[in-house]
């Protein structure tokens, strides 16, 4: 992703095919699967409406950062398989059909006055307050649990280099690491609270086990899939046979069998 042009990413946002949604739903799971194809969608429509794809900061560190001799590139946020396994677990049935709702009647022009308007602080923390208050859990996984992560993973990569002693003797020493972290803005004041807070992320990192709804939903959807593909199977097979039937060719042959006495069932 850090190496594709806005051009490639583009491309692959509006080319969202039953190839890519079934590669996302057996790699997250049925609902994260769907909720990851309508953020993909949404990311499309935001570049379209911008001229470039979301995340052009990390791709422009990732460059800068090729460029610097020696220089170690870490990508410090939480893998997005646990995000969304999380996130959707911490959701309702009613809440995961509102929020994909929202996301699928999102047509909204954005303009290039609105990308600035965001970055204001108040109206960041404005937008982030509306966001606790309709999903708070959604919140929760999405932002604040990723502002523990983010900072874990700062804090270990600011940690002192030891530097190699000649020989046994000789006192350990240490130089401070230099570190630049590229982050989005709605995680500055949860990276600034955390700082100096003994983190642990192992339990932000375990994915919850699927609900029984959940279950039902996915045997559900399963059952519909492979009821569907049959029934298509066999309204295309049945067309087929009908097809052939039809053409006199086919007739001639089977009243040909007819007349020697051989009975087609």
């Amino acid at each position: 992703m850090l190496k594709m042009d806005e051009e490639t990413l583009l491309k692959e946002a509006k080319e969202i095919n039953l190839e890519k949604l079934h590669q996302a739903i057996k790699q997250n799971g049925v609902m994260s699967g769907l909720m990851q194809m309508l953020l993909l969608k949404v990311s499309a429509h935001i570049t379209e409406q911008l001229g470039m794809a979301p995340g052009g900061e990390f791709r422009e560190a990732f460059k800068e950062a090729s460029k610097v001799p020696f220089c170690k590139f870490h990508l410090g946020d939480r893998p997005i398989p646990v995000t969304f396994k999380r996130a959707i677990a911490a959701l309702s049935f009613w809440q995961k059909v509102k929020l994909a709702w929202g996301l699928c009647s999102l047509s909204d022009p954005i303009s290039e006055d609105d990308v600035e308007k965001c970055k204001q602080k108040d109206l960041l923390e404005q937008m982030m307050a509306e966001m606790i208050g309709e999903f708070p859990d959604l919140h929760r996984t999405i932002v604040s649990e990723r502002d523990i992560y983010l900072t874990y993973m700062l804090k270990q990569a600011a940690r002192k280099t030891e530097l190699p002693r000649v020989s046994e003797t000789e006192p350990r020493k240490s130089v401070p690491s230099i570190v630049v972290g590229v982050v989005g803005m709605g995680h500055v004041p949860g990276i600034e609270k955390n700082w100096n807070t003994d983190l642990n992320i192992q339990e932000i990192m375990s994915v919850p086990p699927p609900s029984t709804l959940n279950r039902i939903i996915t045997f559900t959807a399963k059952v519909t899939f492979i009821g569907l593909v049959g029934y298509g199977c066999f309204c295309v097979g049945k067309r087929t046979v009908q097809l052939i039937l039809s053409v006199p060719a086919t007739q001639y042959c089977l009243q040909r069998l007819h007349e020697m006495g051989v009975w087609i069932f």
